[in-house]
């Protein structure tokens, strides 16, 4: 007994390892990875997904991510990458006259390509070094929203932000995301999640930031699915089980260029 819970174990290991560098594979080329039948593959994975370490899929499984590092630490991370994605995500609202922007590195590395804007801009953030960071710029105008403080994401959560945000409505929520799956846009903070969900209900559509290393992953909180009203601004191109699903639900997946 002790000797094939060990086997079992070893395999559960193999395959959160496998599905970490790569999120899409399915369960014939899991069980030809680990040398053995598909039935068992698919038992490991409905046990996998009881203990919440990864999410079953159609045909396959994601990694969940419960937790990510904090945001000082992943500003260190895809600098180039995101910053492409926000030179790219300003250009693309050019037009657009109210924002709620939510917190995050990707966020706020657009918040410092849209700093430059020379017309009129609106914006309602929870995130305390966004609001600074934009209100450089005379042309926009910035509300901070009210709050608890988050000390180490630097934004604001709880009853007053939700009862703040659904006073107002703009044209577009620009978020970032911990992860993304075929199922949608999740969030490693609960706090964080709650206060974003209420933002893209309160926005006429959604733009979603995002570098290639969030592709395939499932957090603890979907803050939004995919469809026509939401964009997913990436720096390279989804996997076609991921990017196929966007599409599907209607929803939009644009590269940035470099500008």
């Amino acid at each position: 007994m002790v000797r094939k819970s060990s086997k079992k174990s070893a395999r559960h290991s193999r395959i959160l390892d496998v599905l970490e560098i790569n999120p899409s594979i399915r369960v014939n080329a899991l069980a030809d990875e680990l040398d053995v039948s598909t039935e068992t593959v698919r038992r490991d994975l409905a046990e996998l997904d009881e203990t919440g370490r990864i999410k079953r899929t159609y045909g396959g499984a994601v990694r969940t991510t419960a937790f990510e590092p904090a945001l000082a630490e992943r500003l260190k991370l895809h600098v180039q990458e995101r910053e492409r994605v926000a030179r790219h995500a300003v250009a693309s609202l050019a037009d657009v006259q109210s924002l709620f922007i939510g917190g995050g590195a990707t966020t706020l590395h657009f918040a410092r390509a849209l700093r430059s804007i020379d017309h009129p801009l609106t914006v309602l953030t929870p995130a305390l070094n966004i609001a600074i960071e934009l209100a450089s710029n005379p042309l926009i105008e910035v509300m901070s929203l009210p709050g608890v403080v988050e000390p180490k994401e630097r934004l604001v959560h709880g009853a007053e932000t939700l009862k703040a945000i659904s006073q107002f409505r703009t044209q577009v929520a620009v978020v970032g995301a911990s992860a993304l799956d075929p199922a949608g846009v999740s969030e490693a903070l609960l706090s964080a999640a709650q206060v974003y969900a209420a933002m893209i209900a309160s926005a006429d559509r959604t733009l979603v930031l995002a570098d290639q290393s969030k592709f395939g992953k499932r957090s603890l909180q979907l803050i939004t699915g995919w469809s026509p009203d939401t964009t997913l601004l990436a720096d390279t191109e989804p996997l076609s089980p991921l990017k196929d699903h966007i599409e599907s639900q209607g929803g939009k997946v644009v590269i940035a260029e470099d500008l």
